[in-house]
């Protein structure tokens, strides 16, 4: 279907220098009127249907394992970290708004700000911000802890999140400090640094990381972490090779009015692109080279006392990825070099549906034996991933289903905007999910030959989903590409294994750091 919008010549250009095809544009304005496909689940992945539970015993036995597992494997860990920390101060920034729109404020107001502002002021001292906070605003207002006994709170959020002065809100969330160690603060990125040191190093001793930034904060990811390769290659007695990506332009998606139009900007009248979310990052994703990628999120992380499960899941789940990745290699290597039998066949099947929890009845039905062998060779070669989960405990977000397309059934991740929640079968087997997805993946993206896949080709472009945002006062419509670890991952090979809770310690806002596993 072709898009009958009519594009001036500055239009093109502003296609040409962002990268992005007319096709694609009119692609995008097509999803806006026909809107995109919900997912069609059929029920929840869950334990011994679709879930891994490992033993204790056996999750030793793949903790030992690792080592060998690793040896000769290039190993990188990759953090999307984009964006600035906004969302984390949001309740402390619209109180600021309120209290700038009123000559005076009294404590009540303190009061009615959902508890958030309240236990943000009355447990100041315990953040690891507070040091730099107290030190900004002592500069030009003096001593912070008179100020919060004197209920001067829009002074102090002045000196927080003004433009001139700290700009905490803008700073990105992983160059925020979240944890305080003897005086020591340490920020996200230095705390995923260190994480790496302990499953992500390679038989070499090498700690390759990789973190996705916005432009802006480019310079200072780049600063922190010169600084803090140099201190922890000596503490950890391992080289840290650290590299950097930003969004590219070219994975922007077009904004649309509610008349399913291109969105043009009332100061210029170019159209509208807006970042396309975190399933842009795939293209990211792609451009590494190595072996072994784990996946977590900037703000997912904790305290040293702590972070000892982190190690031992992450050890597992590497030994898991490889071990079922030796299996479908030699699988194959073995169907290329020209191995047929009853018994290949037989062996091939029982391990898809042991190991990777296949149902092949329906799949499999009217097949020859020459369409069975394809079958099998197109489904295993592909990139897998094991991904850990978590019990649902109410966290908003994805989790882990089972769902069919024409006759395959597979295990995805499915984030809540993909569900039609107005379709009752939906909203029960939704409803019904027992795990969540604390994005936490160990990825093998070379296929049996050691080739690189080309990630693109094993994602599912209509997993995409609408967002509805304003600008400058107007209701836009806007593009969410499919998610890196739902959409983005819809054809790989993929496992679900349990992890405990304790290894999902997300920052959300500025108050999770009160949280015991914080402090």
């Amino acid at each position: 279907m072709t898009s009958t919008t009519k594009f001036l010549p500055k239009d093109h250009e502003l296609m040409e220098q962002k990268g992005i095809s007319l096709e694609t544009v009119e692609k995008q304005l097509n999803y806006f009127k026909k809107g995109f496909e919900y997912a069609n689940i059929i029920r929840p992945a869950t334990l011994g249907d679709g879930v891994i539970k490992l033993t204790n015993e056996e999750i030793n036995v793949f903790v030992d394992k690792y080592e060998e597992s690793i040896k000769g494997q290039t190993l990188l860990k990759f953090v999307p970290a984009s964006g600035a920390a906004t969302r984390m101060f949001k309740a402390l920034l619209e109180f600021k708004n309120d209290l700038e729109a009123k000559d005076t404020f009294a404590e009540p107001d303190l009061e009615k700000s959902k508890g958030m502002v309240a236990d943000f002021f009355n447990n100041i001292i315990h953040f690891p911000l507070y040091t730099e906070i107290y030190s900004e605003v002592a500069q030009k207002l003096g001593n912070l802890d008179v100020l919060v006994a004197n209920k001067e709170y829009k002074k102090i959020l002045e000196a927080t999140f003004s433009s001139d002065r700290l700009h905490l809100a803008n700073r990105p969330k992983g160059l925020i400090g979240f944890h305080k160690y003897n005086g020591e603060v340490r920020t996200p990125v230095q705390e995923h640094m260190i994480e790496g040191v302990h499953y992500a190093k390679d038989d070499k001793g090498i700690v390759n990381l990789h973190f996705t930034v916005s432009p802006e904060h480019y310079k200072q990811f780049v600063e922190l972490t010169n600084v803090y390769k140099e201190v922890y290659s000596k503490r950890y007695d391992s080289t840290f090779e650290i590299s950097f990506s930003t969004q590219k332009s070219s994975t922007d998606t077009i904004a649309a009015t509610g008349d399913n139009e291109p969105f043009r900007k009332e100061e210029d009248g170019e159209l509208l692109f807006r970042p396309g979310g975190h399933g842009a990052l795939l293209e990211n994703l792609n451009d590494i080279d190595a072996d072994i990628i784990f996946i977590k999120n900037i703000d997912n992380v904790t305290t040293d006392r702590l972070k000892e499960d982190t190690y031992r899941y992450k050890k597992a789940l590497a030994s898991i990825l490889v071990e079922t990745q030796s299996k479908i290699f030699s699988f194959l290597r073995r169907h290329e070099s020209g191995e047929r039998s009853e018994e290949f066949t037989s062996e091939v099947i029982e391990f898809c549906m042991k190991r990777l929890g296949w149902s092949l009845g329906e799949e499999l039905s009217g097949l020859n034996t020459e369409e069975i062998e394809k079958y099998f060779f197109e489904k295993l070669n592909r990139p897998i991933r094991v991904c850990g989960m978590v019990k649902n405990e109410g966290e908003p977000g994805g989790g882990p289903f089972w769902l069919k397309d024409g006759n395959h059934r597979s295990l995805q991740i499915v984030e809540s905007a993909q569900i039609n929640f107005s379709n009752p079968v939906r909203r029960e087997i939704a409803n019904a999910s027992t795990h969540f997805n604390p994005v936490d993946l160990v990825c093998g993206v070379k296929d049996f030959r050691g080739d690189k896949f080309d990630l693109l080709q094993f994602r599912n472009e209509n997993a995409g989903f609408i967002t509805h945002k304003s600008r400058d006062g107007q209701e836009i419509q806007a593009i969410e590409l499919p998610g890196l670890w739902n959409g983005s991952m819809a054809y790989w090979t993929t496992l679900f294994v349990e992890v405990p809770v304790s290894t999902f310690t997300p920052v959300k806002t500025v108050n999770d750091l009160l949280r015991p596993e914080h402090r």
